[in-house]
């Protein structure tokens, strides 16, 4: 097998590609927010949706900036206020997943 030059420019670029991706969250976590935090959060997590609007959902794009991981890992799992536990239902990985979405919006 031999590489040809027109082939590495595209593997490196799908190298970028999966990095940046996984620097704000992967697909995974995407879908998973727009299942599960969209509702209230809206999809842009400003809390804009009629029903966050409502209930007061938090701004994340603004309000996940000040809490740890471990603040917004604890916020899924077990729930806070108006927001439902997540413990249960997602895994640790799709919890960590979704806190470096919610880090990755702004």
């Amino acid at each position: 097998m031999s590489w040809s030059k027109p082939g590495i420019p595209a593997v490196l670029g799908l190298l970028f590609a999966g990095f940046c991706s996984s620097a704000n969250g992967d697909e995974g976590s995407a879908r998973i927010f727009k299942a599960k935090c969209a509702v209230c959060h809206g999809t842009a997590g400003k809390g804009d949706s009629p029903a966050g609007k409502s209930l007061g959902a938090t701004d994340l794009t603004t309000a996940a900036a000040g809490k740890s991981d471990a603040e917004l890992k604890s916020t899924i799992e077990k729930g806070k206020n108006k927001m439902p536990a997540y413990g249960k239902s997602l895994k640790p990985a799709e919890i960590n997943g979704l806190v470096a979405y919610i880090k990755g919006l702004k």
